[in-house]
């Protein structure tokens, strides 16, 4: 799993530093796919690919695979001109956790992208704090007010700032490895 992650991190800075995410599809599942494909290629057997599988997490348990790529056609139809459209996006596709792994990841590259092509701005995930931001995606399958404000006070117009982007994209994998270390613990 460390490797994963290492090798990961790598690559999410080589789609920055190649210029690749200028070309990844903006607010579509494909877009999506892209940006995991990219992350995860060589590492995970299903990078990029839908998921055929159910999942949970905890009590909550994600979109079926047999309605997903359905579930994804109306996600996609979602309007994302404001700040407010652009979050109830992201968490619809939260909701429905399109891969086997590494969504996280590559919804909060894909909601950066979202905001950055729509409104000029992105999330300075550094004052994003980790158990906030999870109480607050927990929560948002009934209620995105929390997780609306949470990221919109962290909203910045630094969208070609390298060093957030590296800074951000080291924290989430950093916190992915606490909770993959937290979830061995439980159920080892």
């Amino acid at each position: 799993m460390k490797n994963l992650d290492e090798q990961s991190k790598k690559n999410a800075y080589r789609l920055f530093e190649s210029g690749d995410i200028e070309r990844v599809e903006v607010g579509s599942f494909m877009g999506l796919a892209q940006i995991h494909r990219y992350l995860f290629d060589g590492l995970l057997p299903f990078a990029g690919q839908m998921r055929t599988q159910n999942i949970s997490k905890g009590n909550f348990r994600f979109a079926s695979a047999l309605y997903l790529a359905e579930s994804i056609k109306k996600i996609e139809t979602l309007p994302e001109a404001t700040f407010e459209e652009i979050i109830v996006k992201y968490v619809e596709m939260n909701i429905t956790h399109p891969f086997m792994e590494g969504n996280g990841r590559s919804m909060r590259i894909w909601l950066d992208l979202l905001l950055k092509r729509r409104l000029g701005k992105c999330v300075d995930w550094r004052k994003v704090g980790k158990r906030a931001y999870l109480s607050a995606m927990e929560r948002s399958p009934v209620n995105d007010l929390e997780i609306r404000t949470l990221l919109h006070g962290a909203l910045t117009d630094e969208i070609g700032d390298r060093e957030l982007y590296m800074k951000a994209i080291y924290r989430l994998l950093k916190n992915a490895m606490k909770f993959v270390m937290y979830l061995s613990l439980v159920f080892s």
